[in-house]
C-alpha cells in the first residue's frame, strides 16, 4: 500500500466533530447495517455471489457501501464500509462460511489450547496488510466514490467477540464451548484474545491509511460474560486497541482518527468504557438515554445509539416518540450524541420507515 491516496476535501465532518466531543449544529446520524439485505438494490448488487464474495470484490463492495447513502440523500451522515468481522479470523487461518438464511460457520473451530489449529494459529505470523488487502481496496474505492460527501467509517470485531466465533463455530444461545475456555483454559484464551488485539490495531490503521476517517469496535458478544468476566476477557483487549492504535497511525504518519467502541448486552461497563480511550462508547437499546448521558457527560464522552431497531417494524408514532425520548435524553443532540439504532437493521424492516427514522431525527435536533 502506498501513502495515502488523496480524497475530495470532506463536505459534511457533522459526524466527526460531534465524535471528538464539539458542539454540533444537529445530531449526526447513521445506523449500524445500513447497508445490507434490507434493501432491493442490495440483493441487486450482490447477485449470485456468495457474502464473502461481496467483501472481496472492490468493486460490490463499495456499490453496497454506498447504496444507504443514495437511497437516504442528505439525511445520512456516514457510510461504514461493507465487511465483516470475520475477515480477521480468515486472516490468522480459519475457514469461515456464509451459510444461507444461518449466518457465518466455521467447519473446524478451536476445541482447546491442545488443539493443533490453537497452536498453529498461535504460531503464525499474521500478515493482515497482505491477507486483507481487499478490504483496504475497497475503502479506497467506496472514499473515492464519496467525492467528500460524508465520512467513511471502518470497523473490525472485538477480540473477545472474535475469539466466541472461533471457539463456537459460529451463533450460541448458550456459548458452551466459549464458556469452558475461559472458565478451563483461562491463559490459553487471553493469549488468543492479546493475539487477536495485536491484529485488530494493525488491521484498522491499515483501514486509516486506506481512507477510512473513524473506527468502530463491535463486541456483539460482550454481554454475554458477567461483570467480572468482562473485566479479565473483553475491557483489557478493548483497551489495548484504543490505547495502542494512535501510535501505530503516527508510527505510519497518519492523522489520529475518532475511535468507537461498541459493547452490546454489557450495559454495567458503561462507566468502565468511559474510562477509556475511546470517543465515542455506542450504546444498545438496554440503556436509559438520560441516565447514560449523565455518566458520559462526567468522561466528556459522546455516546452513540440507541432506538430498539425493533421500532422500525411498528408505526410513525411509535418512532418519533423514540426519537424524541432519545433527543430529550441525550441533552438535545448538540454535544456529546450520534444517533443510530441500538443495535444494526433487522431484516424485513421497510426502507420507508427507516428513512421517517432519519428524517425524525432531523426534525428533532435541527431547531
Amino acid at each position: 500500500m502506498a501513502e495515502q491516496a488523496q480524497f475530495t476535501p470532506l463536505k459534511n465532518d457533522l459526524l466527526l466533530r460531534a465524535a471528538r466531543g464539539e458542539k454540533v449544529e444537529r445530531v449526526p446520524v447513521w445506523v449500524m447495517r445500513q447497508a445490507g439485505r434490507y434493501l432491493p438494490e442490495y440483493h441487486e448488487a450482490k447477485g449470485s455471489k456468495d457474502f464473502f464474495e461481496c467483501c472481496r470484490n472492490a468493486e460490490v463492495a463499495s456499490t453496497i457501501t454506498l447504496q444507504p447513502i443514495e437511497r437516504f440523500t442528505g439525511l445520512i451522515d456516514a457510510a461504514i464500509i461493507f465487511s465483516d468481522i470475520l475477515v480477521i479470523p480468515q486472516a490468522m487461518g480459519m475457514e469461515c462460511i456464509m451459510l444461507d438464511k444461518k449466518g457465518p460457520h466455521f467447519p473446524n473451530p478451536l476445541r482447546s489450547p491442545d488443539d493443533q489449529q490453537y497452536k498453529d494459529i498461535m504460531a503464525r505470523d499474521v500478515d493482515v496488510k497482505k491477507e486483507l488487502d481487499y478490504v483496504y481496496e475497497a475503502i479506497t474505492v467506496t472514499r473515492r466514490k464519496l467525492e467528500g460527501r460524508v465520512p467513511l467509517i471502518g470497523f473490525c470485531g472485538a477480540p473477545w467477540t472474535l475469539l466466541c466465533y472461533m471457539i463456537e463455530g459460529g451463533g450460541s444461545k448458550i456459548f458452551k464451548e466459549v464458556k469452558t475456555w475461559i472458565f478451563k483454559y483461562g491463559d490459553a484464551a487471553k493469549e488468543m484474545l492479546q493475539k487477536i488485539a495485536e491484529l485488530c490495531v494493525e488491521y484498522l490503521a491499515l483501514q486509516v491509511v486506506a481512507g477510512a476517517q473513524l473506527v468502530q469496535i463491535f463486541d456483539s458478544w460482550a454481554g454475554e460474560l458477567s461483570p467480572s468476566s468482562f473485566k479479565q476477557f473483553a475491557l483489557p483487549y478493548l483497551v489495548y486497541i484504543c490505547d495502542n492504535l494512535p501510535n501505530r497511525l503516527r508510527e505510519l504518519k497518519q492523522e489520529v482518527v475518532p475511535m468507537t467502541v461498541f459493547a452490546k448486552g454489557a450495559w454495567y461497563a458503561l462507566e468502565d468504557l468511559c474510562k477509556t480511550n475511546y470517543n465515542v462508547i455506542g450504546l444498545d437499546w438496554l440503556h436509559d438515554p438520560a441516565q447514560a448521558y449523565e455518566i458520559a457527560q462526567k468522561y466528556g464522552k459522546t455516546l452513540q445509539g440507541n432506538a430498539d431497531p425493533g421500532v422500525l417494524y411498528g408505526s410513525r408514532e411509535s418512532i418519533t416518540a423514540v426519537v424524541e425520548e432519545m433527543t430529550a435524553g441525550f441533552g438535545g443532540g448538540k454535544q456529546g450524541w450520534i444517533a443510530n439504532l441500538g443495535h444494526g437493521i433487522t431484516p424485513f424492516v421497510n426502507p420507508d420507515d427507516l428513512k421517517f427514522y432519519f428524517e425524525e431525527i432531523h426534525r428533532c435536533t435541527s431547531r
